[in-house]
């Protein structure tokens, strides 16, 4: 680096850009103009021989040199500052940055976690969550050590790694008590007389359960679209609302028989469950330590498979 054109400045720039994809905004960020900006970011592209960036009305998107070079540059530049951030308080600590979809915030996380700390204690765990896309932006971006969830169908998931720990179908579910329960043969069309608790658009839960609207040719009413287990599981047990979701969101309240599975499964084998980690950026023991916890969790978990009026 000290030989080269390419200097500190030039990658903090486009690590910038790439994550706030608006030239201004970035620039107000690093406290320079925006014209400055655009010039240090047109001399980095000169130095590559390469366009880093696809400019448009709304901003600007990677092109897939920019996505590779922002795959390296940005857990380097993390790295940086956390060294520096060391140096001054002295106080080095075990961190590990998790990413955690909502499938698994209810029982593989929960389990994974407290087998963690029974033999590490110490060690510190925060924990974001938020849509795949969103998170595995994050990943690319330095910001996080690794995810876990349900995400191998993502299109953010280009360029990094993904250990598959096991599958898990999407299911309906109701309250127990709810008009449906104890019906026999139940078809996804007799469900559409209520409405139902989905996915919120542009994820992937999304996306499969719409490809499953277009087989079954159902349009079925939408009451709620969210990715909020607290608020998805109090309003099915206060509703007649029917709830589609992973099966392990729903585990704990179908074996303490407050909601009932109806209805065949949404998808017969189910989504991969596993975690996701940036394979350019060294990996902390921490880190190391949650990954094999999830191997481990991930090998004694109960099994997903749901059956309608299933509840054991």
């Amino acid at each position: 680096m000290i030989h080269s054109p390419i200097k500190l400045r030039h990658l903090a720039a486009f690590a910038e850009v790439a994550r706030q994809r608006q030239l201004a905004s970035a620039a107000q960020t690093l406290s320079i103009t925006q014209p400055g900006m655009s010039k240090t970011i047109r001399e980095l592209e000169t130095h590559l021989g390469v366009s880093l960036f696809q400019r448009g009305p709304r901003g600007v998107r990677l092109t897939p040199a920019g996505r590779t070079l922002l795959r390296y540059t940005a857990p380097a530049l993390r790295s940086i500052d956390e060294g520096i951030e060391a140096v001054r308080s002295n106080t080095p600590e075990a961190v590990v940055r998790l990413g955690a979809l909502s499938n698994v915030e209810g029982g593989l996380l929960p389990s994974t976690l407290m087998a963690l700390h029974r033999h590490s204690p110490q060690l510190r765990v925060e924990v974001d969550t938020g849509t795949s896309a969103a998170l595995l932006t994050r990943l690319r971006l330095g910001e996080l050590d690794l995810v876990v969830g349900r995400m191998s169908e993502a299109e953010e998931i280009r360029d990094l790694a993904f250990e598959h720990l096991y599958h898990e179908p999407m299911i309906a579910v109701v309250r127990a008590g709810h008009p449906v329960t104890g019906q026999t043969g139940m078809t996804p069309t007799a469900l559409t007389y209520y409405p139902w608790v989905i996915p919120p658009p542009r994820t992937t839960l999304r996306e499969q359960l719409e490809r499953y609207w277009v087989e079954q040719s159902i349009d079925p009413p939408h009451a709620l679209e969210t990715l909020s287990l607290p608020l998805s599981s109090a309003y099915v047990l206060g509703t007649d609302a029917v709830w589609i979701t992973p099966a392990d969101t729903a585990r704990e309240y179908v074996c303490s028989h407050q909601m009932v599975v109806v209805a065949a499964p949404i998808e017969i084998r189910g989504g991969s469950v596993g975690f996701a980690i940036n394979s350019s950026q060294p990996m902390s023991p921490a880190a190391r330590q949650l990954c094999d916890c999830l191997r481990a969790s991930a090998a004694d978990y109960p099994g997903v498979n749901w059956r309608p009026q299933d509840q054991t």
